[in-house]
């Protein structure tokens, strides 16, 4: 029943944590994907790939966020050094940024092509695709540190 207990308690705090790097995923890249297509004109539309500087971008800046989140509060220290530990954050990280600008690029080329109006906000095609994409990486993040960065 403790253990019980515990994972539910784990899991809330992941969403929690995830939440939050979330929302500073999501922030810098409204303010990214606002700004860099004034400096970099091809961000827009760079060879086929929409916002990839505001992506990888905001993308590191959640990585970042969330490293910190998970050490704090979701999970117990694994069996890994401090520095081997941070370097598997960093390898599952980047291979979930590349299925995360995957799945971007595929939402937003291919579903998600009107504005949904929220009543009190308006999400744009590529703010609904940089959310779905986030929640569906989201899954696959949570398994891969629990089972082989914490040792969950």
């Amino acid at each position: 029943m403790k253990e019980i207990l515990i994972r539910q308690k784990q899991v809330l705090f992941f969403i929690i944590a995830g939440g939050l790097s979330a929302i500073v995923e999501i922030g810098s890249f409204k303010i990214f994907s606002t700004y860099l297509p004034h400096i970099f004109a091809k961000e827009t539309n760079f060879h086929g790939i929409h916002y990839p500087l505001s992506n990888i971008f905001s993308t590191s800046c959640g990585i970042i966020s969330n490293y910190f989140l998970s050490i704090w509060f979701v999970f117990e220290r694994g069996k890994h050094s401090k520095k081997r530990e941070f370097v598997y954050f960093m390898m599952v990280s980047f291979i979930s940024t590349l299925f995360s600008l995957g799945f971007f690029q595929v939402f937003y080329s291919f579903i998600f092509k009107d504005n949904i109006n929220l009543i009190f906000y308006t999400l744009s095609p590529e703010m609904t695709s940089k959310i779905a994409a986030i929640l569906l990486v989201s899954i696959l993040n949570y398994s891969v540190k629990k089972k082989v960065i914490f040792n969950g």
